[in-house]
């Protein structure tokens, strides 16, 4: 998921230096909600894994 974000925001960034600005925008616009679900993830995670000492499945 944080692949994602950073292709989008990569894309953002090239869209927005060619002037397609209306690209760039969405673009930037699903990189960050995506960076910020996989904070998300990240932190309930890190919590599980603190709280019961054991990694989360699949980890």
């Amino acid at each position: 998921m944080l692949r994602w974000a950073f292709v989008f925001l990569v894309f953002a960034l090239v869209a927005g230096l060619l002037g397609f600005t209306g690209i760039a925008g969405d673009s930037m616009y699903i990189a960050r909600i995506l960076f910020f679900i996989f904070l998300v993830v990240f932190l309930v995670g890190l919590v599980y894994s603190l709280l019961t000492g054991r990694r989360a499945p699949g980890a």
